[in-house]
Order: C-alpha cells, then structure tokens, then sequence
C-alpha cells in the first residue's frame, strides 16, 4: 500500500532558503514601514 521508493529530489524547506536574506529584507521591510505610518501621520494631521 505505501510507497517506499526514495525520492529524486530533495525537498527544500522555504523558510531555509529565506534565512540568507534577512540581514537585507527586515531593515528595508522596516523603512518602508516607518516611512508609510509616518506618511499616514502626516495625511491625518
């Protein structure tokens, strides 16, 4: 009923091959955050 055969190809975790990039994607994930609350901020003042 199983299959047992091995698989061809690896099965790559996609958080793994994100990590390498975090270093660049919070901080500019960041900016843009501040820059869109304080745009927001200044359009409701």
């Amino acid at each position: 009923m199983s299959n047992n055969q091995p698989h061809d190809h690896d099965n790559q975790d996609v958080v793994e091959s994100i990590v390498p990039y975090m270093p660049y994607v919070l901080p500019i994930g960041g900016g843009v955050l501040i820059f869109l609350l304080a745009f927001i901020a200044v359009f409701m003042a």
